[in-house]
């Protein structure tokens, strides 16, 4: 009986130490955290180059993700109909859908397959995605016009998606 109680002790010693540790490992995943201004940036838009210096002024939405994403293939068509028909013509916006290890040709592939007019951006190297973030997709993070991080989230969920929607609406 002591063995087994010894063995289960030991076991759930190992337990709570592996989820402490994936529980740390989360949180240093995530780079910039809400109050933080956003790290400089330099990416390649649909429309020309941009840094974040370029987008001061403006309500900023940035989407990583990737095109073999389950979530993310979930999250886009509701970017799409509910973010960027809303406000992709409003001067003070941007929305940034950063392709995480996409090259420019295949996310204009990927667009023209999947019916998607959003501003897709490449990243092939994660150069932007690694200022932001070390892991998991889709993230999105509202910049407000002074740059500054004011939402960040991590993964899909129609609740979340909708918390998001309510910060976006409170920056204009």
């Amino acid at each position: 009986m002591k063995l087994k109680l010894r063995l289960l002790s030991g076991v759930c010693l190992i337990l709570t130490a592996s989820m402490l540790v994936a529980w740390v490992g989360a949180d240093e995943a995530d780079k910039v955290k809400v109050g933080e201004q956003a790290p400089a940036f330099t990416i390649q838009s649909p429309t020309g180059e941009l840094t974040n210096e370029d987008l001061k002024g403006k309500v900023v939405l940035i989407n990583f993700f990737a095109t073999w994403c389950p979530p993310c293939l979930k999250e886009l068509p509701v970017l799409q109909q509910q973010v960027w028909e809303n406000y992709k013509n409003r001067e003070d916006f941007v929305l940034l859908v950063v392709g995480r290890e996409h090259s420019r040709k295949e996310l204009q592939e990927f667009a023209a397959k999947k019916g998607f007019d959003l501003p897709f951006c490449p990243d092939e190297d994660r150069e932007v995605f690694s200022l932001f973030a070390t892991q998991s997709i889709p993230r999105n993070y509202i910049l407000n016009k002074e740059g500054k991080v004011v939402y960040a989230s991590k993964g899909y969920s129609t609740e979340e998606f909708n918390h998001m929607l309510e910060v976006l609406q409170t920056q204009f």
